[in-house]
């Protein structure tokens, strides 16, 4: 079974290789398609809060590092105009995590009728 963002199977990603520097970056980033199957399990176990979950992380797992950092940091409450928050959405649809992206508009809804916007 494949696990790994990189597509080495999982049964390669051992601590000993990890200690020995013989995995990349990618070989410890869990792949979309795991997270949308986590999605749907949690979805056949009448858990549709965390099947959503599954999802937007599956969409988050299409970006590297840097950018969700920045995707965290721009919500922060203070740190992005409304529409800063819409260009970050565009972004997002064009990954495609449309997903994520709906959140961003919630979020920047929410923080313009709480005066939370920068």
């Amino acid at each position: 079974m494949t696990n790994a963002f990189s597509g080495r199977d999982s049964a390669d990603l051992t601590l000993d290789r990890l200690a020995r520097d013989e995995l990349e970056t990618d070989d410890v980033r869990i792949h979309p398609q795991t997270l949308a199957r986590q999605a749907e399990v949690a979805e056949r176990h009448a858990n549709p809060q965390l099947a959503a979950n599954f999802r937007r992380a599956a969409e988050l797992a299409l970006l590297d590092e840097q950018q969700v950092l920045s995707l965290y940091e721009s919500l922060r409450p203070h740190r992005a105009t409304g529409e800063e928050l819409e260009a970050l959405a565009a972004r997002l649809d064009a990954v495609p995590a449309p997903l994520c992206a709906a959140v961003v508009r919630e979020a920047a809804e929410v923080y313009a009728r709480r005066g939370l916007l920068a």
